[in-house]
C-alpha cells in the first residue's frame, strides 16, 4: 500500500526508542525496547548506537546496562532525531520539473511543499518531553 509520508523504519526506531528511554527512570537495553517496538534487537541496536554517536544517548554495557538520555528529553526536537538518522530534511519545493508544473503551476497545487514544511515544523518544535506528556507514559 502507497502512503503520502514515508518514514524509514530506522527513524521510527530511534524516535521511539529515544520516547520510551526518556519516559523511563531506569537505563533501557536493547531487549527491552525491541519487545515494546516489536523490531529487530539488530537493528535497534544500530540505530542506537549511531544516537550514541550523535550525543542523544550515553551507553553503559554489562548486565545492568543499557541507554540513557545524554540531555534533558526537553533539549531533545524530533527534527534532530530525525536528522541524525536520515541527514537533513530538504525543505524545497518538489523535484519535479515537468512541463506542465512550468507551463500552469504546480499539478498539486503545492502540496508537497505544504507537507513538507508542516512536517518539518512539527519535528523541530516537538521535543522528546512533549511526546511523554501527550501519551502519559
Amino acid at each position: 500500500m502507497s502512503k503520502i509520508l514515508n518514514i524509514s523504519e530506522a527513524v521510527t526506531i530511534a524516535i521511539h526508542s529515544m520516547v520510551l528511554i526518556a519516559a523511563s527512570d531506569k537505563r533501557l537495553n536493547v531487549g527491552v525496547l525491541a519487545r515494546n517496538t516489536q523490531f529487530s534487537r539488530n537493528h535497534i541496536a544500530k540505530v542506537l548506537n549511531q544516537l550514541v554517536k550523535y550525543g542523544f544517548l550515553v551507553s553503559e554495557r554489562g548486565p545492568d546496562g543499557g541507554f540513557n538520555l545524554a540531555r534533558e528529553a526537553d533539549r531533545i526536537s524530533l527534527l534532530e532525531i530525525y536528522e541524525s538518522i536520515e541527514g537533513s530534511l530538504d525543505s524545497s519545493v518538489c523535484d519535479s520539473r515537468c512541463d506542465l508544473c512550468l507551463a500552469y503551476g504546480c499539478v498539486f497545487g503545492g502540496l508537497s511543499y505544504k507537507f513538507q514544511q508542516e512536517f518539518r515544523d512539527y519535528l523541530r518544535e516537538t521535543t522528546l518531553k512533549d511526546i511523554i506528556k501527550i501519551k502519559k507514559l
